[in-house]
């Protein structure tokens, strides 16, 4: 070998011996270690002296050794190459971590296997915030869930209870309207309209609670009813390939009328528009407007509208930006997974 190429290689054993990121080591054709570097002393807990010699099995629990896995990978490798796995390690003293492994089958020049190249991570704090995440979601979906069970509760009682118990009365006032003399009449008509009015409001808070037409007229039609409610201009592009299911649906509604709001109270809008598309089996939605943009477009600023959008759309699976429009204005764009079949 070459002066430079000894230099070489050199330098390249104490790049990988000194590595601590990473535990790097060597495996004879059997599985038993044959080197280690500081990475590995550092995940592992076993200095080069305790480890070298023993079989790698060493680093598995004992219900991976008892089924074999160990002696499995090494096979995998020699066949394809290379083998690539996470799972549970275990430390010298006794815990466990969550590691992402590399293994290669290293060949001489003449063919024969030489042994195997093992690559270690530690991915613990990676798979506990990983973890963690999933748990906020799972609790948000739930409480989300709660919510709209609690939101369609209050606006049956109301439309059951409280607006019928209005129409009876708003139905007896005009019969008692038709039988009093003139003088008492006007005093019961103005009586009446205020019931009606009343009535009226009690059906507009029924449908923001929870939508009647998701159900029996579809999405589309929700969403161009709160849009006209609005006071502002609009238009629907709708163009999903097949229509979201039932929680999808109120998913969607919830955001788009979280945006709208927001259009309407902070960006100083005229107009909007909704856009709905199927993009990579799923519902793309984007609300643009033509208004004077909001505030705070930062989602971790604490704008609870944001969050609650940014949530809603996370609980179901997907995402949600915010983000200002050029020429003037906001989109709210966001992405549900289509989960069924």
């Amino acid at each position: 070998m070459q002066p430079d190429a000894w230099r070489d290689s050199d330098l390249f054993r104490l790049l990988v011996l000194g590595v601590r990121d990473y535990g790097i080591f060597m495996l004879d054709p059997g599985g038993h270690i044959v080197s280690w570097n500081a990475g590995a002393e550092r995940i592992n807990g076993y200095t080069a002296e305790e480890i070298i010699g023993r079989h790698f099995s060493t680093f598995y629990p004992p219900e991976d050794v008892q089924s074999g896995k160990p002696d499995w990978e090494l096979r995998v490798a020699r066949a394809e190459g290379a083998l690539e796995d996470e799972g549970w390690r275990v430390r010298k003293d006794g815990t466990r971590f969550w590691a992402n492994v590399i293994i290669t089958a290293l060949y001489g020049d003449d063919g024969e296997l030489r042994g195997f190249g093992k690559v270690t991570r530690d991915m613990t704090e990676r798979r506990r915030a990983e973890q963690q995440l999933t748990d906020r979601r799972r609790l948000l979906a739930h409480l989300v869930e709660a919510q709209e069970r609690e939101r369609q509760r209050i606006a049956w009682d109301v439309h059951d209870d409280t607006i019928q118990a209005m129409v009876a009365v708003d139905m007896r006032l005009q019969l008692l309207a038709g039988k009093l003399p003139d003088e008492y009449r006007q005093a019961v008509d103005q009586l009446d309209s205020a019931v009606r009015a009343t009535i009226s409001r009690l059906r507009n808070l029924v449908f923001r609670v929870r939508p009647p037409g998701i159900e029996r007229q579809g999405l589309r039609n929700s969403l161009a009813v709160y849009l006209a409610d609005t006071a502002m201009v609009g238009e629907i592009h709708y163009s999903l390939e097949r229509e979201p299911a039932d929680d999808a649906a109120i998913t969607i509604f919830r955001i788009c009328q979280e945006a709208l709001t927001n259009v309407r109270k902070h960006a100083r809008a005229s107009s909007a528009a909704i856009t709905l598309s199927t993009v990579d089996r799923g519902f793309l939605v984007r609300v643009t407007d033509d208004g004077v943009g909001l505030p705070d477009l930062d989602p971790n600023a604490g704008h609870f509208g944001l969050i609650e959008m940014r949530e809603r759309a996370e609980a179901s699976g997907g995402w949600c930006t915010v983000t200002a429009r050029e020429g003037g204005g906001t989109v709210v764009e966001f992405w549900l997974p289509d989960v069924r079949p």
